[in-house]
């Protein structure tokens, strides 16, 4: 009965040393692979964003909030925008809501309670969802006017809007960091029941930009969009109901606007095409937006990056006549589709590309379904996603892990947890830094490489930082009493910024590391000021001689066991 057996012994022995053997030459192999994973040619690097306000989370919509009588239908609204993705809310704030019933009184009239209540509860909503609120600011009272008969119409004194925009600015300072100045003011009736005036509207911006840099020298300025139009003559000769948004540019440019505004800001309809048609003054769609560039480049504003105020494709029924389809018309699938694909394209190809605010995300009911503006929603007034809405969602959700590359502060892959601040740097790159001055603050990067630098601006006094690599102390750095590493920056700098190694050497997969403003070894109203991170090369990096040696040996072993084995087994068959 023993010698029955034996064979099967011998070939399940001979099977489990099979199985380690070959266990032995994939880990060696990966092991190979990983080593040369860890130097790369500099030439993968991912191409930094240089422009200021175009390295960030692309992704963002209008939103009319304001309009919103029940709480928990604004909080639902931001949460599914959130859980799509998106970084950013447009959202009209009302000066005539604001500021009602006289200059310096905010005061809902009858109730006499606090006006910008409103506004303040929709700010906290989006906080708490880690939305960044875009404002717009226009609509003025009534007081502000003569002849009230277009509500949209500007002020009587451009100086009564400035005092408006040092109001809000003041009041939402450090909560709202960027500040859109009017709307569309090439067309009626947003100027009023008057020919549109670019010169009018530099003034305007000049006295708002300067107003607004008062009340917060970091607060980013965008101008107004213009509407997207090829013009309509006013019956004045020589002058316009509605100016060619091109003619209008150049025209801006002409009176001075361009030291007026931080970013430039377009409306960018698809219209019937894809995302792929030429651009052409004479046309309207998606790429006319190249159009404006070639202006701004002309004028020598070229390190400006262009946000996208109101992005998208209309999806109206086929039933609706040429003249109702104002915007053009595509099928859901194809909005869905171009709409993600238009800004794909741009952040490839557009380097001065920055946020895209899809028009628009939910409206509350005032738009009819007769009306083809209402083929543009993300989301139905019942919470029902649209195509559109899961298009952007799939791809604002699956944005890539950072690789070799650099990164700014404002790059969606860092997380900023405290009451971290943006500062306006020109010697920072891109222009801006994440600044904080409490201990315990941190950021947070996921990444995949085997180094990571973070850069700093040269702080004025002495402080710490903690510094964490996937939950545990990072290799290389000193350690406190408590185990914690940590990297002591001293005051003064070498230059306008130190570049600091928080991790070298690390296996090239992904990693997550945090820093932290230290509670210890940081002098009392210290600061750091975060300007980007750079994922590189190791210096460190050694072929694993160790490990790939006792693969190699076990691999022997497996080989000489193997052999043995099988004369064995083959001498017990015989």
């Amino acid at each position: 009965m023993a010698e029955r057996t034996m064979p099967t012994l011998w070939r399940i022995r001979l099977a489990i040393i099979i199985i380690v053997g070959a266990a032995a030459i994939a880990l060696l192999g990966l092991t190979i692979a990983d080593y040369l994973g860890q130097t790369p040619d500099d030439e993968t690097a991912v191409q930094a964003r240089t422009i200021a306000n175009t390295d960030l989370n692309p992704y963002g919509a209008n939103f009319f909030l304001e309009r919103e009588v029940e709480t928990w239908k604004r909080d639902l609204t931001l949460e599914m925008a959130s859980e799509a993705g998106l970084g950013w809310v447009k959202q009209q704030f009302s000066w005539a809501e604001i500021e009602p019933t006289r200059q310096g009184e905010f005061l809902v009239p009858g109730t006499n309670t606090d006006s910008w209540a409103k506004y303040d509860a929709i700010v906290t909503a989006c906080e708490a969802q880690g939305l960044q609120v875009v404002a717009r600011l226009d609509s003025p009272p009534d007081w502000t006017r003569e002849d009230n008969s277009i509500s949209n119409a500007p002020p009587d004194n451009l100086e009564d809007y400035g005092d408006f925009v040092y109001a809000f600015v003041s009041h939402y300072k450090g909560r709202i960091h960027y500040i859109q100045i009017w709307n569309e003011p090439n067309i009626y009736p947003e100027w009023g029941n008057q020919p549109v005036d670019p010169e009018a509207y530099v003034e305007m911006l000049q006295i708002a930009y300067t107003r607004a840099k008062e009340a917060d020298p970091n607060i980013q300025v965008l101008c107004a969009p213009l509407a997207f139009t090829l013009g309509e003559a006013h019956p004045e000769e020589g002058k316009w109901r509605s100016m060619n948004d091109l003619t209008y540019l150049e025209a801006m440019y002409e009176a001075g606007a361009a030291d007026y505004f931080d970013i430039y800001s377009a409306n960018v309809f698809g219209m019937g095409g894809s995302p792929d048609d030429p651009p052409d003054p004479g046309v309207l769609n998606f790429q006319r937006v190249l159009l404006h560039r070639e202006i701004m480049v002309r004028y020598g504003d070229a390190e400006k990056a262009v946000w996208f105020n109101e992005y998208g494709w209309n999806a109206a029924p086929a039933g609706f006549t040429e003249d109702q389809l104002v915007w053009g018309r595509v099928s859901e699938a194809e909005q869905a589709a171009y709409t993600v694909q238009g800004i794909q394209m741009a952040r490839e190809e557009w380097p001065w590309a920055g946020v895209f605010m899809v028009w628009y995300f939910r409206q509350v009911g005032q738009i009819p379904d007769t009306s083809a503006e209402y083929y543009f929603r993300m989301v139905d007034t019942d919470f029902t996603p649209r195509p559109l809405y899961l298009a952007v969602q799939e791809a604002a959700t699956e944005q890539d892990i950072p690789t070799l590359g650099h990164y700014e502060e404002t790059n969606p892959a860092v997380k900023f947890i405290g009451n971290w601040q943006p500062v306006l740097d020109e010697q920072a790159n891109g222009g801006s830094a994440m600044i904080s001055d409490e201990p315990g603050d941190s950021i947070t990067f996921t990444f995949s490489g085997s180094r990571l630098d973070m850069i700093i601006q040269r702080p004025v006094a002495a402080l710490r930082l903690y510094v964490v690599m996937d939950g545990a102390a990072a290799g290389g750095l000193d350690k406190d009493e408590q185990g914690r590493t940590y990297i002591d920056i001293p005051a003064g700098g070498l230059g306008a910024s130190v570049q600091l190694t928080l991790v070298d050497g690390v296996d090239v997969r992904q990693h997550t590391i945090t820093v932290t403003l230290a509670d210890e070894g940081t002098t009392e109203g210290a600061s750091v000021a975060v300007d980007a991170l750079e994922v590189l090369t190791s210096e460190n990096v050694t072929f694993p001689w160790l490990r790939a040696l006792g693969l190699l040996a076990v691999l022997a072993l497996a080989g000489y066991l193997g052999w043995r084995t099988w004369r064995r087994a083959r001498y017990v068959l015989s």
